[in-house]
């Protein structure tokens, strides 16, 4: 390789490694971000100011040497960055320190050279100006270096003379020293535009931290909220035990169960399930249990109580949201339960007596799906030791890895195989079952269980 060529290579790897470095560390230091952030300071602009006047004059010196002893230096790069980033002023104060030490360099360029400088600057500032404060693409900044070094050429012929001598520097230096300003300012577009992306990511994330945290911050005091919709205590009644649990697969959801007192001693008992999860179920479970509340005690039957309150909920569901529900009444002196079911799952009774268990099945449609409905009103006799089930859908359509449902017959025989138990801890070895039987298999619907024993 020629020695002319190689010390040109040499030259251009040492400038390249003095501006990556000083590009770096700029770019990473406090004030500079002030600068990307717009928060101007004549602190800032001064500090600005000086170091990139200072890399200017490093760029007097820290060119390309090329063989005939002229230097393809990088003198207008620092200019041209400090108005990029910094606007007009910003850009010629760093032009005004490069051009006004090349002046008093003297020879026969030094005014061209020095004025090409500090227009340099301005110019930078100009385009900050054009894109209102946005720092340029890196294909944007690098034409900008072209352009600049072919009017600082063009200067030099239309104003340095002779005018022959002019041209033979011009014809020597003009690639050089375009193509290592045009290198120098790609590596500091590339730099601060990897740095605006770097901020904005990170501001993006912490936006969506702060809006996660927020959004989870509202989603469990709507979990509080709805939570406090349940009833606070159990029942106590003199020959019958009760024990409920709700479990939501997301922070709120759709199932709900009430124990309402109605007149002569008498207890409503309520299990629903709203259609849909999430906040939507969660608003349409609050309102339907609001209006089935509101019915309950004025109306002597179980069957007219759920129509009445029907006809409410289905003016209300606007988005085609619907409820299942069952409410029975419980008769305490009579060991007496009257109920109706409006489309959901039917509890079951487990027999001691005989084993036997007994569906409680009546005909009628959810709630909200029409105006009026016909709802069939049952009833049946409680005996000692019989265990009354109420559950939604989220136990029994619980699903295992290979997709098989916990079902009814594995709630019924986990029923039947811990009758003995108090309900409460009856109640756990069901939720139990149900967990195991699902594994690591995400919660797929709410999961609501009332058991009413008769002692």
């Amino acid at each position: 390789m020629d020695m002319s060529v190689a010390n040109i290579l040499i030259d251009l790897i040492k400038t390249a490694c003095v501006v990556v470095a000083f590009a770096y560390v700029v770019t990473r230091a406090g004030f500079f971000t002030e600068i990307l952030e717009r928060k101007f300071s004549f602190k800032n602009q001064i500090i600005l100011i000086l170091l990139f006047g200072a890399l200017s004059i490093f760029g007097t010196y820290g060119g390309l040497r090329l063989p005939s002893g002229a230097i393809a230096n990088i003198r207008d790069l620092g200019p041209m960055v400090a108005g990029l980033v910094g606007g007009p002023l910003v850009g010629l104060g760093a032009g005004l320190i490069g051009g006004v030490h090349r002046y008093f360099l003297g020879g026969f360029v030094c005014i061209p050279c020095s004025l090409s400088t500090v227009i340099a600057g301005l110019l930078g500032g100009a385009i900050y100006r054009l894109k209102r404060g946005e720092f340029v693409a890196v294909w944007q900044a690098i034409l900008f270096a072209v352009f600049m070094e072919l009017l600082h050429m063009g200067l030099t012929l239309l104003i340095a003379r002779p005018y022959e001598q002019a041209l033979t520097v011009v014809k020597e230096v003009i690639l050089p020293m375009t193509g290592a300003n045009a290198l120098g300012m790609a590596v500091f577009a590339f730099i601060i535009r990897n740095l605006i992306t770097e901020r904005r990511t990170a501001e993006e994330k912490e936006k969506y931290r702060r809006e996660l945290e927020r959004t989870e911050y509202e989603m469990e005091t709507a979990r509080g909220i709805q939570q406090s919709f349940l009833p606070e205590a159990l029942p106590r009644i003199d020959g019958f035990e009760f024990a409920a649990l709700n479990l939501p697969a997301r922070q709120v959801g759709g199932d709900f169960y009430d124990f309402i007192p109605v007149s002569e001693g008498k207890w409503g008992i309520i299990i629903a399930d709203v259609s849909g999860k999430g906040v939507p179920a969660a608003l349409f479970m609050a309102l339907s249990r609001a209006l089935v509340r509101a019915n309950v005690a004025d109306n002597p039957t179980s069957s007219q109580a759920m129509q009445k309150a029907n006809s409410l909920i289905s003016q209300e569901a606007k988005m085609g949201m619907f409820v299942t529900l069952f409410y029975a009444v419980l008769d305490p002196e009579k060991r007496r339960l009257q109920y109706v079911n409006a489309g959901h799952n039917p509890p079951f009774v487990v027999k001691k007596s005989s084993g036997d268990v007994v569906l409680l099945r009546a005909s009628g449609i959810a709630m909200g799906v029409m105006d009026e409905v016909s709802l069939e009103e049952k009833e049946i006799e409680l005996d000692s030791n019989d265990i009354v089930v109420f559950y939604t859908d989220g136990i029994t359509e619980a699903i295992n890895k290979v997709g098989e449902q916990f079902g009814e017959k594995r709630l019924i025989e986990t029923i039947n195989q811990n009758a003995d138990l108090p309900v409460k801890d009856l109640m756990g070895r069901v939720k139990d079952e149900v967990f195991t039987f699902a594994q690591d298999q995400p919660q797929y619907d709410d999961f609501t269980l009332v058991l009413l024993k008769a002692t």
